[in-house]
């Protein structure tokens, strides 16, 4: 399954390389709801609440009520989880509040199952030089990614893996990374990093994996 991505950033929708240059921007918000309509899941992330730089809660309310959404960024607490998934969205991305003092905070992830259920949680494992990267992947743990994930898999119903090395570049996802992590976790497994065409999208798929893609769709290298 092809999941287009819609990063928000000061109310506008962007893509960044690797997550710090800004490369596309986007005022135009409906031109891609309505691109984004028939797609099964479209991923919504708030940079701003990821990077603690404030929020686009009011736009995601917008997104929420018109596509299938996954919302990430900044989600630290069960009531702003709460609040996302009551305003409309299908599931809550949940990265960097999962990790404590450089290890998995496995009560919070016991607590967000308990009070909201796992189905509606997607944890988010996002990777940097083969390291867990944290608070807007400014922060690197001693963790791997399937490290991390054999401690979550009892409290999600779907895992983020995201390639930090390739994302934003269109240079292609890592297939023997993407093996790797899939061989993992038996949850849905949901990959983004780089990739560029429908023939990646299903290999992707053909290993169990859906993909996240931005960049490519948004300079129109794939139609989608």
């Amino acid at each position: 399954m092809l999941i287009p991505a819609i990063d928000l950033m000061d109310g506008k929708i962007v893509q960044l390389v690797q997550g710090e240059t800004k490369v596309l921007e986007f005022t135009d918000v409906e031109r891609w709801i309505t691109r984004f309509e028939h797609y099964r899941l479209v991923q919504v992330v708030d940079l701003n609440a990821a990077l603690r730089q404030g929020s686009n809660f009011e736009l995601i309310t917008r997104l929420v009520k018109r596509l299938p959404c996954q919302v990430g960024g900044g989600i630290a607490t069960v009531e702003l989880a709460q609040q996302i998934l009551k305003a409309g969205a299908h599931r809550v991305i949940v990265g960097s509040a999962l990790f404590r003092d450089g290890e998995v905070d496995k009560a919070f992830a016991a607590q967000l199952a308990n009070e909201l259920g796992s189905n509606h949680l997607v944890f988010s494992v996002d990777s940097k030089r083969g390291r867990i990267a944290v608070r807007g992947w400014k922060e690197c743990l001693a963790l791997s990614a399937p490290e991390a994930m054999a401690a979550l898999e009892p409290f999600c119903g779907a895992f983020l893996y995201t390639h930090i090395d390739t994302e934003g570049m269109m240079a292609g996802f890592p297939i023997k990374v993407a093996r790797k992590v899939r061989a993992a976790t038996k949850r849905q497994l949901v990959i983004a990093g780089g990739i560029r065409s429908l023939e990646e999208v299903a290999a992707l798929e053909a290993l169990g994996c859906d993909a996240v893609v931005g960049m490519a769709i948004y300079s129109g290298v794939l139609s989608g």
